[in-house]
Formats: C-alpha cells, structure tokens, sequence
C-alpha cells in the first residue's frame, strides 16, 4: 500500500498530506538545513522522535545562514527526494536509518540498515 507522498494524477504529493510523524521529519530536515540525522527509528513505516535521533549540524561559518524561508510555510509541495525518502521508510517498514544527509533542508543521502535474506556463504 503507498502512502500519499506517491505522486497523483493532480500532481505530486503535499506536506498536509502526510501523516503527523512524517510532517515532523519533513520539518526537522528543513531545520537542519545543513547536516545530518542520525538513529532514526521507524515503526509500522513511520518515523519515531522517542528515542530522539541525535542531529548533527553543519554550520558554515562565513555566512549569516538563516531559516529556509518554507519553513514559515503551512503547506508545500514535497520535493521528489523527500518522497523517495519516504518510500524507504516504507520499504523499512519497522527499524533504524542510520543517518539522513540534509542539504539546503532537502534529504539527499540515506544510510540504512538492511538485513540478508540469507547468509553468506
């Protein structure tokens, strides 16, 4: 089963479509800005903030920074690679991601915990 973050025939999907949890993480990137998080549970395919995952921000020192001006934003459209990270969620269903990359409040790299459907041998 897909979750609205799929794209529509109406375009793609929403930030008030998602649900609660993945409203918060849409957020939390935008608050990074720059950085990374890390240890992020999933439950039932949804992001889990207890335990907190540790954030990590990378803060360039030459300039003034500033909010992401969607921030002050009630509803967007969602960027492709926040969808795409959210259909890993999916396919995580229940465990950890290790660590989201976030660049300019948009997730660009996921590290994942996968488990083998079978041992090496």
């Amino acid at each position: 089963m897909k979750h609205p973050q799929a794209a529509t025939a109406t375009g793609p999907p929403r930030l008030s479509e998602l649900s609660a949890p993945r409203q918060v993480l849409v957020r939390l990137c935008q608050s990074v800005d720059h950085g990374q998080i890390i240890d992020l549970y999933v439950r039932d395919r949804e992001p889990m903030f207890s335990p907190a995952p540790t954030v990590m921000l990378d803060i360039r020192l030459d300039t003034d920074g500033g909010e992401r001006p969607e921030s002050a934003l009630t509803d967007f459209l969602l960027r492709a690679e926040v969808c795409r990270l959210l259909d890993r969620l999916d396919e995580v269903g229940t465990g950890r991601v290790h660590r989201i990359w976030v660049r300019a409040g948009i997730p660009w790299r996921v590290l994942i915990e996968a488990k083998l459907a079978e041992a090496p041998r």
